[in-house]
């Protein structure tokens, strides 16, 4: 895979114009981007664990592989692997924390993560802190898989996963300001606090509601509309929608 770590380019939330796309972002430090293996390509040869390592630009820790020809690797490091386990990817792997396999060979009931959608591409769900999914069952050339969201999906069975739940389960507190502005995370400021010039809920003598439907500063309704727009291709593997009030509003 070439180098395993390049310094991450900062954007700070800005377009390709250079134009602000994403507020309170930047003034980050100097960050190092680990090249994950998330298709796990390298087949029928095992690899021993070499350290868990924090990374900052995802939630969950990583785990750094040597692989017996020499190469290293940094996978996603799932519940339970330690430092000196044996992993491995392939047909033949057995059903182990942080082992790869084709989804149909994967058992009903088993955890899993980092799934692809496509054959071949990498995983591309389920690979946040503590997350997992689950097999929940079979058709003649897809795999269902009850998704974090509880959405039930139809995968391929040649597609590959990961096996278990990735690691980092607990939350982590943050306590600092300091600590969310070396992330990037610039402050923050209520509407109603804003003058009107600023802000639609702006304005008012002392401690004021925001006196209408809430709106974005450009005037747009702020919360209770739905922004996804799922493609046509991806929705008609869906069997079962994801429940209604997950996810952001």
């Amino acid at each position: 895979m070439g180098k395993l770590k390049k310094i991450l380019s900062k954007h700070s939330g800005r377009d390709a114009q250079g134009h602000v796309a994403v507020r309170h972002q930047g003034g980050r430090q100097k960050r190092y981007l680990r090249i994950i293996d998330f298709a796990r390509n390298k087949r029928g040869m095992s690899a021993q664990v070499e350290g868990i390592e924090y990374d900052p630009n995802r939630t969950a820790r990583v785990a750094l592989l040597l692989y017996k020809d020499g190469q290293r690797r940094y996978i996603l490091s799932p519940e339970g692997l330690k430092v000196g386990d044996i992993v491995e990817a392939g047909e033949m792997a057995s059903l182990r924390p942080g082992n790869s396999l084709p989804l149909g060979l994967i058992p009903v009931g088993t955890n899993v993560h980092n799934l692809e959608m496509r054959i071949g591409r990498g995983g591309q769900v389920v690979r946040g802190a503590g997350s997992f999914a689950v097999v929940f069952g079979r058709e003649e050339k897809y795999v269902l898989i009850k998704l974090p969201s509880g959405e039930i999906r139809r995968f391929p069975k040649e597609a590959y996963a990961t096996i278990g739940q990735v690691g980092r389960v607990e939350s982590e507190k943050l306590g600092l300001a300091g600590r969310m502005r070396r992330l990037g995370v610039r402050p923050r400021v209520r509407g109603t606090a804003m003058h009107p010039a600023a802000h639609p809920h702006g304005g008012g003598e002392g401690r004021s509601g925001e006196g209408m439907p809430p709106k974005t500063p450009w005037g747009k309704p702020a919360r209770g509309v739905k922004t996804r727009n799922p493609r046509k291709n991806s929705s008609k593997l869906i069997v079962k929608r994801r429940r209604i009030g997950y996810g952001s509003k």
